[in-house]
């Protein structure tokens, strides 16, 4: 399964999101495509979006990239996943996209979630 997973920028997302995910069994298993690892970013073309099965969206902080690219998702009908640190408020807008928005107080937490969706998806 090509799983993306997006986020803001301002997060500190390779130490609260990269290498979680990367001490997870399921990484193995999977394509875990990481936006800003290896300057990833420029490949992000339109046609890149349709190639994704899922995409797991950490939505702690609102950013209009991450915007972007989730309402390409959504065009293209992909499953969107949100998760969100618990004291977060999150942007109205993501509510819209996806019903799977998942709350989590710490990266144990948000680990688990991850794992439940992608095994759920399987």
């Amino acid at each position: 399964m090509k799983i993306y997973i997006a986020h803001s920028k301002l997060i500190n997302y390779i130490e609260e999101l990269y290498n979680p995910i990367k001490e997870m069994e399921l990484y193995k298993k999977h394509e875990i495509i990481f936006p800003h690892e290896n300057d990833f970013t420029s490949n992000n073309t339109r046609d890149f979006y349709k190639s994704i099965d899922i995409v797991i969206a950490e939505c702690s902080l609102p950013a209009t990239g991450l915007g972007i690219e989730l309402g390409w998702l959504y065009d293209d009908d992909k499953k969107i996943y949100c998760i969100y640190k618990s004291n977060s408020k999150i942007s109205s807008s993501i509510k819209v996209l996806t019903d799977n928005i998942y709350s989590y107080n710490n990266i144990n937490e948000m680990k688990e979630i991850i794992e439940n969706i992608i095994n759920g998806e399987e």
